[in-house]
């Protein structure tokens, strides 16, 4: 075999290598590896929950409706403020975790015929984690007001103490 017949015949063998390795399925998504491990998504934050299941109703800031403790004309009372300047810190954990979880509804009593809530219950939305993500957030809103000169963090911790979230599960 001359010479350049020779370098001929291994040119097109290494064309022939060459367009068989670049065309070796690897593009080919049938041929892809199914076993790929992909990321958890992240665990949202108690400020993303507040923000996409609360402020519509309680204000971007927690600031709550204007005129929250008038009642409607239907009797219900508009959404409170959560930033410490209402009255949802003299709650305890486990009471604030109901209202979230269930709604407002179940604080309605007959020894108690003038209050009426709207807040929805969010209980089979969010889990455990995200009710308590949720109010531990609400919490940081509170930082640095006081009541009566003293912390509503702390005291909101003390009422707590009695009052703790559930586990979770329950």
């Amino acid at each position: 075999m001359s010479g350049r017949r020779y370098a001929a015949s291994v040119a097109v063998i290494i064309a022939a290598l060459f367009a068989f390795a670049c065309s070796s399925g690897v593009d080919d998504p049938v041929s892809q590896p199914t076993n790929t491990i992909s990321a958890a998504p992240k665990p949202r934050t108690g400020q993303e929950i507040f923000a996409s299941t609360c402020a519509a109703c309680h204000g971007v800031n927690g600031e709550g409706q204007p005129n929250w403790h008038i009642p409607n004309e239907d009797g219900s009372l508009p959404a409170p403020p959560l930033n410490g300047d209402g009255h949802t810190w003299h709650h305890g954990d486990g009471l604030l975790y109901r209202i979230v979880s269930e709604g407002g509804g179940f604080l309605e009593v007959p020894s108690i015929p003038s209050f009426k809530s709207r807040m929805p219950a969010f209980g089979d939305q969010l889990s455990h984690d995200e009710l308590v993500a949720v109010i531990t957030y609400l919490k940081t809103l509170w930082v640095g007001k006081t009541s009566q000169g003293l912390s509503i963090v702390e005291s909101q911790a003390l009422v707590s103490e009695n009052d703790p979230f559930p586990a979770s599960g329950e």
